[in-house]
Formats: C-alpha cells, structure tokens, sequence
C-alpha cells in the first residue's frame, strides 16, 4: 500500500504541469489572495493610528467602528454615499456613452461600406494608447474658468466667456473624458462579436422580408448581447475605480468620487476606513459581473456561422456613405489628434493662456532652472527629475512586460490542459481578481507586506522590485485570458505528436507552444508595456523618491500647478507608447485586440 502511494507521489511530481500547478497557486495565493484577506482584515481591527479617533481604541483587536464611521457616522455622507452616489453616476454614465460610441463605430467598420475603414480603426485605438487624465488635462486647457485662480482655458480666452462650474469642473468633464478613452473597448469587444458573425444572417432575414429595423432588433443584437454585456462590466468597473480623472476635475470642486475618498483616506492614514472602501468597490464589481451572467447565461456566447462572408449589402449607407464617413473622421480626428496637438501647444508657451506668438518659448523642453518659472525647475531635457523617471518607468514597463507576458501563457497553457482539474479552475478565478481590487487598495496592502522581509522575501519597498511585482499582477487577469484565446487555437494532436517522439515537456513548450503563441506574446508585451507606462494610481503610494516614474513626476507637477512641464512630460510618455506600439504591431504583429478583449 505504500509502495503504491509512493509510486503516485513520484507520479505526479514527474508531471510538470503539476509542479507548475501547485507553484502558480502558491504565487497566486501569496501576491493576490493573501493581500485581499489582509485588506479586509484591516477594516475588522483597531489600528495605532486608530487611538487619536477613538479614546476606546485597542490596536489589534477585534471592531466594527471603522464601518460604523463609513456607514452610520456624522461624516458618512461625505465620505461614503455622496461620493457612492457619484461613482454609479460617473459609471453608469461612462459606460452607456462608451456603449454608444464603441457599438456604433464597431457596427459601421463591420457592417456598412464605410469609407476609410483602416483609418478609422487605427484611430479609434489612439485613446487605448494615451492616458485617461490626458483628456482631463486637454478638457482643462480647452474649457478651465478662472474660479481656480490661474489662467482660464482657451474656450474663455477666444470667445471671453467665462463657463460655469459644471462645464469646466464635475460630473459631465469626467464623464466624457472617461466615455472618450474608454469607448475602444467597446469597439474591440464588439467588433470582433460582429466580424466572427457571418452576414449571410442578416442577408437571409432580408430576403424573408425582414427590414432594418426588424433584423437589428432580432438578429443582430440578440447574438453580440453577451459581448455587449460583457464591454459595458469592463468599463462600468474601470469608471467607478477610476482614481486620476476624478482627482483632476472633481476635487478641485469638492466632486468626490469612492476612489478619490479612498486616497484622501490613505493620506489621512484612516486605512481602515480605505480598504473598507475598496472592499465595497470589489462588492458592487463582483455584484455586476454576477448580473451579467445572469442576464447572458454561463457559456452563452454570440454564434460564429463558418463560410465566406461578403459584404452587407442591406447595411449600405447609400447617399449617406461620404457624409457619414467624413462625419466619422472628423468626429475621431477631434478626440484622437486635437488633444495631443493641444497637450503638445502648452509646452510652447512661456504663460499659461497666453496664445500669442511673442509667447512661444522653448524653455520646458531646453531651459534652465529660473526660479520665477515653476520654482526653478528646469526644462524636461536639463531636468535630473526625468531622467531618473524615465530609466524606472522603462525598467518597470519593459520586465513587467516580458514576465506578464510569459505567466498569461504559461497559466493559459495549464488551464487548458487542466480544464477538468479543480486546481485549473481555482487558478483561472484567482487570477481575475486583482481586476477586481482597486489599485489603491492593492498597494497599501503590498506596502505593509513588503516593508520588512517576510518568509524567503526580502524588504521590497522602496525598489523598482516591488512596483515591477504590483504590475505584473495587476495585469494578470488580461494577459491569462489571452494565453487560455490563443491556447484554445492550438489543437492537442501538435503536441501528442512531439510527446510520442520522444520531446520532454520544456522541449515541447521551448520549441512548440512558445513559438505558436509568438502573436499572443507580443500583444500581450505591448498591452502590459501600455498600462504600465500609464499607470497612476497603482504605484503612486508605493514610489519613492528614488523610484519615481514618468506618471508619477507628471501627478506631481500636476498637483503643484505646473501646467506646461505637466503637459510636456506627458508628451513624452504619449511618444513612448505610440513607438512601442507601432514597432510592436508592425514587427511582431500584435494585435491589442487579443489582449483586452480575450
């Protein structure tokens, strides 16, 4: 009998894949689970910090104040449902808007004979590429009143017509910063619902009789409403844990957000009373997804008809087609374009609002340290401060890149070859979770866990370590769900093959899956690289002065006023990206699409 249990145990070990199960639990475990029962830990437990709010305080024991404060306090208005009743606003919203912009334009690329169809679609990816609050920061300098004090925005220095709160400042400047940048998804998501569903459908219905209007409702949209559904949770979870747009055009005005009380909780060091909020903000998340596979049903997909697809005919846009499509260029120059061309004027100008010629100066790229101009600081070439920003922010986007990259294949590969084991399936849902958790949240949490050696890790706060690790898993549930699309794609016979031959399981994976996967790799590199050089508010608690990145010196010039390094810092990352990003799509045809929509 053990002999018998011994030969199992030898067994199992000589199977790779189950070593790579057990240790991809383990990490999963140690990086994402155990983070998330700290964070909820914390809310249940007093704190030293505790002791200057409450005379009754015993740190390390077992409370309910800190939900008492959120939920049934004088100050929980403030800190929690008038800030939950403006991120479901923000996020219901974003999400609608986003719907109608993203659908729309999927539809017209997929569907009608759209001119510029190449042109189109690369632009529509252009906010992907850029930064949320850059559309905050282009919103400003078009439509900032003078409330604030400084110079007001270009609306008022053209037609000298000072604007009200609520256009410069608020609700509605978020809500279309937000629905702008985030409307791709859409595109992606649903674009490819519509290019996998064969239009012979709708030219059949056609024939039966059908009209516009009737296959639209009956056909078209019944068989893309899981895809539908599914773009409207990414983006309703995105907007409602969306942390700088907020911060840039709402608290200026005392606008708050959950996410921008979260972060003025952390910096009042009330953690508690933070992770109680990103604890909700997981709940009302999970709670959505958890509606929409009600609404879609588990498994439900849209239906893929096999045969050669020709064009729609019945969706023709007939003397509608040049009107429409120059409409639609101009509509995407204007939110592609216009903002870098706007982002990029500001650097050139020595005062802010001034847009006269005599005011063109070279000074935030070239100059010198004059202390009258933004307290000295020097131009963004002369300035120590991007350099060191720009050495860690590629260091951090470069190896989290290759690492996600790698593990979203790996994980991809064992949950499709496991798919019957229930470890295959516990790896699969861990590995969504950290969409789930703020990003504010992850990272307090990582700070106390980090800040001193614990088990075999050393103290990572404090080095590029730490921040490259958050990012990894950060995006985790993206590039997993890329490595399970494109393993789907590979049959199992390529592999069996090798196996019969004589291959050893890392032969296989080194000369076989890697290379079939080369596509899913380079996309998934260049959908790590673009979040991380865009990251904010992930790493924003835990860099250092010896850590700063581009995004962080750019919050921070922002937070101080500095309008013109902010813009310039912020063109630098933007060229950056779109360097990637073109290198990337045209040697290693990658193809975003894989990445945010897998």
């Amino acid at each position: 009998m053990l002999s018998v249990r011994i030969n199992k145990i030898k067994s199992f070990i000589a199977n790779p894949l189950n070593i790579i199960g057990i240790l991809a639990l383990a990490g999963l475990t140690y990086t994402i689970l155990i983070p998330l029962f700290q964070m909820l830990k914390t809310t249940f437990l007093w704190s030293q910090a505790d002791i200057r709010m409450a005379a009754q305080a015993q740190p390390g024991k077992l409370t309910l104040y800190h939900w008492a404060r959120i939920f049934f306090s004088d100050m929980s208005q403030s800190l929690f449902y008038g800030p939950m009743r403006n991120t479901l606003a923000i996020g219901a919203a974003a999400s609608a808007i986003s719907l109608i912009i993203g659908s729309g334009l999927a539809w017209l690329v997929t569907r009608t004979n759209l001119l510029f169809k190449k042109t189109v679609s690369f632009l529509v990816l252009v906010p992907y590429l850029l930064p949320a609050w850059m559309y905050s920061m282009t919103w400003l300098n078009i439509f900032k009143n003078d409330k604030l004090g400084g110079s007001a925005g270009i609306w008022q220095a053209l037609f000298h017509v000072n604007l009200p709160d609520w256009i410069s400042y608020g609700f509605v400047p978020i809500v279309a910063s937000l629905s702008i940048h985030d409307s791709v998804y859409f595109y992606l998501i649903v674009g490819a619902a519509l290019s996998a569903m064969n239009s012979q459908l709708e030219e059949a219905a056609s024939i039966a009789g059908a009209n516009r209007r009737q296959i639209l409702m009956k056909i078209t949209l019944p068989l893309i409403l899981p895809a539908i559904l599914s773009a409207f949770i990414l983006i309703f979870s995105k907007a409602i844990s969306s942390f700088s747009v907020p911060e840039l055009l709402g608290v200026p005005v005392n606008f708050h957000t959950v996410a921008t009380m979260l972060y003025s909780s952390m910096r009042l060091r009330m953690q508690a009373e933070a992770n109680a909020l990103g604890s909700i903000l997981i709940i009302v998340s999970m709670l959505t997804i958890f509606l929409n596979q009600k609404m879609t049903g588990r498994g439900k997909s849209f239906v893929t008809v096999s045969g050669k697809d020709s064009l729609n005919r019945l969706n023709g846009l007939g003397r509608w087609r040049l009107p429409a499509s120059f409409l639609v260029l101009a509509g995407l120059l204007l939110i592609a374009v216009v903002p870098l061309l706007l982002i990029l004027l500001q650097t050139f100008l020595l005062q802010e609002g001034n847009y006269s010629i005599n005011n063109l100066t070279w000074h935030y790229w070239f100059g010198e340290s004059i202390y009258q101009i933004n307290a000295g600081e020097p131009g963004l070439f002369r300035n120590e401060n991007l350099l060191l920003g720009l050495r860690n922010s590629l260091s951090i986007a470069f190896v989290a890149s290759i690492i996600a990259a790698l593990l979203g294949l790996l994980l991809g590969y064992l949950i499709i070859n496991r798919k019957e084991k229930p470890v295959s399936r516990l790896i699969e849902h861990v590995s969504f979770l950290p969409y789930l958790i703020p990003g504010f949240s992850l990272s307090t949490i990582y700070i106390t866990m980090f800040a001193k050696p614990t088990w075999l890790v050393p103290t990572l706060y404090g080095s590029l370590a730490l921040l490259i690790l958050i990012t990894v898993v950060k995006e985790l549930p993206f590039t997993t769900r890329a490595g399970i699309s494109s393993m789907i794609q590979i049959g199992e016979e390529l592999e069996e093959a090798a196996k019969i031959s004589g291959a050893s399981w890392f032969s296989r994976f080194r000369r076989l899956i890697l290379p079939l996967n080369k596509k899913m790799i380079f996309s998934s590199f260049l959908l790590v690289f673009i979040g991380a050089m865009k990251e904010l508010e992930l790493i924003i608690m835990l860099v250092t002065p010896k850590t700063e990145t581009l995004t962080t010196l750019t919050f921070d010039y922002a937070e101080k006023g500095y309008t013109q390094l902010t813009d310039a810092v912020l063109a630098f990352i933007i060229l950056i990206i779109i360097f990637i990003y073109f290198v990337l799509t045209t040697i290693g045809k990658a193809d975003l699409s894989k990445g945010i929509g897998g």
